[in-house]
Order: structure tokens, then C-alpha cells, then sequence
């Protein structure tokens, strides 16, 4: 079978033949981009195997490229990249790997293109495209890698335990494939998987996390995350999320299946957005389900405070991921703890004060996280569901409402620690703090506006109660925004 290549990427390919021509070698391009271009799947970076020296090889067509690209070396590994207009093409010499028990860092020596296909993750991934002369372009697929691609079937090319045993990172792999390409997993593949999925600890957590956050990133996570629980995968990489799994039922009460409930939140916050750290949200906001579950006699099952217990949660997981310990840590962290606040607004008779607060607390996040609490809708109901997703509308006709009128998103009390220690002529202090929390409070609930001068009056109020008086400068009479006279 010949290869079908774009003319915008022939010239580049025809150049690869031409160079390895020129040194007496074979070129052959293999893995990911052959794979996505048979798919008809947009595919931007080419792996090039040289059978001879490939780094000799990228340094050669790079010579032949204007304007010269750098070829980036990478000795530890025998490969070399190099970046061509919007192609990124990766260089190596055909290979044979064989593995220690105890790691996936293989011993490499060098060998023929049977050998390098034969070391490829899945038959699919194990295909090549000859850019040499006198048959360019024609497949070399000695494991049935065409028929799987037509069968959508995710198999090893050699037996799979050997697969998964010599690198148990191609466990995560075959999974994550599975969800991208919309693939079943062939079931002795799958019962591999299986079989030596304990083999996943020798794996860098860095490693495992990148694969976990690709399946993420698909249309559809879930189909992703129950394989890896059938496979028990899941158990091993992330015991929280396999721990929402299970009904439990007392006196004919049962609740929901907390495990497939966040799957099709996921699945419904997908349909809306690509942002990877509200979909991290979507994952963990029941998370602290199993810990806080408790049966009453009269309420049934309950989950009381798993949304402030799961936000404490947020930082263990992350760490022990490898995720970032920074922003977006704080962002889902924040979407955890307040995501059953908005639920709470959809009664009647809410006051102002209750919207003022979650503005306060969401800030610029607010739109976020009602778009996290309308895809936690799962009712079978269909009426139940349209019945809650109207009560979400008014909340959010309120919460533009109110921040209309107080512009609270992202607010900051109009009334600094540093102003009360200048006025006051005071350290930092307990009573800084108390007439800090007093201001806010009485601006969240409606008590004063969110305004500087009622601030200032209002704090003079409160620190007469606590016995303070301004300092001898007298400054602490004036409004630094506006020189109006201020007093008790």
C-alpha cells in the first residue's frame, strides 16, 4: 500500500529520502504521524528512523533547509529534533531495546527496522513509510497495523505482557489511545493490563499524570477513567476517585454512585469548556465523599462538610501528581469548596448578603463555578433536571444584579490593615483584624455601603469600642481619597 502524503509535506519527506540517499542509509517515518494521517487526524510532528546514524541524518537535511534550522541533540538518548515552518521532525536510529525488571529505562543497541517496529507500543503505532528511493511512500506493516486501524482496535504487537511489562507506562497509553481515537482495547491486551497493572509504581508519577491529563483533555473523560478502574489502574494512580465508587444501602435507603455521578459531571462540563483546571475541578468536587458519608435515621444518607474536607484534599493530590502547587491548585481548590454554595441560592427569600458573599469569595471565578454546578445536574428525571437549570438562571439574574449595584467581584474592603495601624497609630494587632472583619462584614451584609466614607465612619465606630483613639498627627481625621472631615 502506497502512503498518501500532503504536497506541503512531501517536499520535506522527498528532502529526508534524498539526505539518507546521500549517506548510504534507510529512512523510514513511523509511529503517531503515520497513524493520524491514515486517520485522516491533523498530525504535526514526524518521527524519522534512520537505520544508520540519525543524528547524522538531521544534521544533513538541516544543512539543506533554508533558513537553517538548529538541531537540538539529545545523546543520552541517540535522537535529535529539528523545527521546519510549523513541523516538528524527531530523528533516531533504528533500535532494539531490552528492559530490566525493576525499570523502564531500557538498554538500546542498535538494529534494523524489525527490530524498532517490533519495540513500538501497539501495531497501530508500529507502522512505517519508506522515504527511500525506488519505493517511497509504500507501508511496511508487519502486524496487521492497517487492519486495526479499520477494526478501531487497540492490540501489542508482540505478546502483551512482555508489552506492559518491559515499559508499564504503554498501560496508560493503550487507554488513553482507546478514549482519543474512539478504539476498543483488544481483551487479551486489556486482560494484560490487567494482569500487570502493580508494574505502574515503577513509573514516574510526572509520567502517569501527563497521560491522565490527555484523557482529560478528551471529548468524553469518562469512557478514559472507567477503563482504568475495570482494569484497576485507577486504584493504584488515584485511590481518592476509585473510593467514590460503590452504593451502599441501609433501611432501603441508598445514595447515588458517587464514582459514575463525577464522570457524568465531567462528561457534561466537557460539552461547555476546555479548560483543563475546571475540568480537574469537575474530578475532584465530590472527592471527600467516602470520608464524610454518614447514615440518619431520618435525613438517609448524608455527605455533610465534604465540601470544605475535599478542598483540603485539593493540595495532598496535586502534590503527590506533580500538578502545579501554585494559581491553579488555588482555583480548583476554590471551585471545591464552594461548589455547593450556589444550590443554597436557588430557594426562596435569599437575601442580598448571601449573593454579596459568594461574589466576594468566587471573585472573577463566579462564572466558573456555576458552570461546574449546572453540569453536577444528573438526574434521570429530565423534568427534575430543567427544574433545577431554571433555578440557575435566576441565581445568576441575582448575582449580575447584585454585583451591578455593589461591584463585589474581586473586591477588596475599602478599608486597609495599613490605614487602621496609620490612624490608630498601632502595630499589627489583634484589633487591626477585628475592625478589618467588622468593615467587610458589615458591607457583605448590607449594614453600610461599599463605600470609603461610610467604611471610615464605620471603623471609627468600631474602634471607639475597642478603646482606640487616632494618633497625635491628626491625619487619621482626613480621607487620603477625599479631604472631607472625618470624626467620631
Amino acid at each position: 500500500m502506497i502512503f498518501n502524503i500532503e504536497s506541503r509535506e512531501r517536499d520535506i519527506l522527498f528532502l529526508i529520502g534524498h539526505c539518507a540517499r546521500e549517506m548510504d542509509v534507510q529512512a523510514f517515518l513511523v509511529g503517531g504521524y503515520v497513524r493520524d494521517r491514515l486517520l485522516a487526524r491533523p498530525s504535526k510532528d514526524m518521527d524519522v528512523v534512520c537505520v544508520g546514524d540519525g543524528i547524522r541524518l538531521a544534521e544533513n537535511v538541516a544543512s539543506k533547509l533554508w533558513p537553517i534550522p538548529r538541531v537540538v541533540v539529545y545523546k543520552r538518548f541517540g535522537t535529535a529534533m529539528l523545527r521546519h515552518k510549523d513541523i516538528e521532525i524527531e530523528f533516531v536510529g533504528a533500535r532494539k531495546e531490552s528492559y530490566r525488571h525493576d525499570s523502564r529505562k531500557p538498554s538500546v543497541e542498535e538494529g534494523s527496522l524489525e527490530d524498532d517496529q517490533n519495540r513500538r507500543d501497539f501495531t497501530i503505532n508500529a507502522l512505517a513509510v519508506s522515504l527511500n528511493e525506488g519505493d517511497f511512500g509504500s507501508i511496511v506493516d508487519p502486524f496487521n497495523g492497517l487492519k486495526h486501524l479499520e477494526e478501531k482496535l487497540i492490540k501489542t504487537p508482540l505478546e502483551p505482557g512482555k508489552t506492559f511489562s518491559d515499559d508499564p507506562l504503554r498501560m496508560m497509553r493503550a487507554i488513553r489511545f482507546s478514549n482519543q481515537l474512539d478504539f476498543r482495547i483488544d481483551p487479551e491486551t486489556f486482560a494484560a493490563i490487567h494482569q500487570y497493572r502493580d508494574r505502574i509504581h515503577i513509573v514516574s508519577k510526572e509520567r502517569v499524570t501527563v497521560e491522565l491529563e490527555k484523557i482529560l483533555e478528551t471529548d468524553m473523560p469518562s469512557v478514559g477513567f472507567k477503563l482504568l478502574f475495570d482494569s484497576g489502574l485507577l486504584h493504584l494512580i488515584f485511590p481518592e476517585m476509585a473510593a467514590l465508587q460503590g452504593v451502599e444501602t441501609k433501611n432501603g435507603k441508598a445514595h447515588k454512585d458517587n464514582f459514575y455521578h463525577t464522570l457524568q459531571v465531567l462528561d457534561n462540563l466537557c460539552r461547555k469548556t476546555q479548560n483543563i483546571w475546571l475540568r480537574w475541578a469537575a474530578v475532584l468536587h465530590d472527592i471527600a465523599k467516602p470520608p464524610t458519608k454518614r447514615y440518619d435515621t431520618e435525613q438517609g444518607w448524608t455527605f455533610h462538610g465534604h465540601e470544605a474536607l475535599g478542598a483540603t484534599m485539593v493540595p495532598r493530590i496535586f502534590q503527590r501528581m506533580r500538578l502545579p502547587l501554585d494559581h491553579k491548585m488555588k482555583y480548583v481548590q476554590k471551585l471545591v469548596a464552594l461548589h455547593q454554595r450556589p444550590i443554597g441560592l436557588t430557594k426562596e427569600n435569599i437575601t442580598d448578603s448571601a449573593i454579596r458573599r459568594l461574589l466576594f469569595e468566587a471573585g472573577d471565578d463566579i462564572d466558573d463555578l456555576m458552570m461546574l454546578c449546572e453540569a453536577d445536574i444528573t438526574s434521570k428525571n429530565p423534568s427534575k433536571v430543567q427544574r433545577y437549570l431554571e433555578n440557575y438562571i435566576l441565581v445568576r439574574d441575582r448575582l449580575a444584579e447584585v454585583e451591578q449595584k455593589d461591584h463585589l467581584r474581586n473586591w477588596q474592603p475599602p478599608i486597609t490593615g495599613e490605614l487602621i495601624m496609620e490612624t490608630f497609630g498601632i502595630e499589627p494587632s489583634k484589633e487591626v483584624g477585628i475592625i478589618k472583619n467588622a468593615i467587610r462584614e458589615a458591607i457583605l451584609d448590607g449594614v453600610i455601603p461599599n463605600e470609603y466614607e461610610e467604611a471610615f465612619a464605620f471603623m471609627m465606630e468600631k474602634a471607639k469600642e475597642l478603646g482606640l483613639r487616632g494618633n497625635n498627627s491628626e491625619s487619621w481625621l482626613f480621607s487620603p481619597q477625599q479631604e472631607t472631615l472625618k470624626g467620631f
